[in-house]
């Protein structure tokens, strides 16, 4: 009997070791994940909280307005709320020019606190360098973007490289992609009919 004893109070050091362990480890690794927020449409990733509200202020697109929020500062949950309203609005909006509405796996949207750590994710994974502003990836539907060097019609316009070549049953080439996403900026501000 004392025989089964020890090994359970050996088993209960050892499973407290672990789960410190596993505590300290994951608590010092949870500091560097990014924020994530689901939308309908997109998983965005931020890399701090003052990155998404740098995002919302940048994307001026039907953002709600009320007496409240002249005299209030919103809350993180606040911007979170309009953030994904906006995005989603954006992304429908961006179907709705080109046509092409149907269910899709979700856009992730990864957000970049500055310029350098954006061209550091296209070296990653062009294995070059490049200086683009933002790009949509295909490979694994994300759209790369600078919380710093945004606006409503460059996220509306890559959403719409990410929307064209997932719904069509063959990739456009480039320049097509690239026109009909230049097309869904132009158009973004103009009311539409739905056909």
């Amino acid at each position: 009997m004392q025989r089964w004893l020890w090994v359970k109070q050996l088993m209960s050091r050892n499973t407290l070791v672990v789960f410190l362990s596993l505590v300290f480890v994951t608590g010092s690794y949870a500091a560097d994940l990014p924020l994530i927020i689901t939308t309908k449409h997109t998983i965005l990733m931020f890399n701090t909280e003052e990155d998404m509200a740098t995002f919302n202020d940048s994307i001026k697109y039907e953002a709600a307005s009320s007496l409240a929020s002249i005299f209030s500062t919103p809350s993180s949950s606040d911007v979170r709320k309009e953030v994904i309203r906006k995005v989603d609005l954006l992304f429908e909006k961006a179907q709705l020019i080109l046509d092409m509405r149907k269910p899709m796996n979700k856009v992730t949207v990864r957000m970049h606190s500055n310029e350098v750590q954006l061209q550091e994710s296209f070296k990653k994974l062009y294995q070059q360098g490049g200086n683009l502003r933002g790009w949509y990836f295909f490979d694994n539907n994300t759209v790369y973007l600078n919380v710093k060097d945004v606006h409503e019609g460059m996220l509306a316009h890559e959403l719409g490289h990410a929307i064209i070549d997932n719904f069509l049953s063959v990739r456009p080439p480039r320049a097509t992609a690239e026109i009909l996403a230049q097309y869904v900026d132009a158009h973004l501000f103009e009311e539409l009919r739905k056909y």
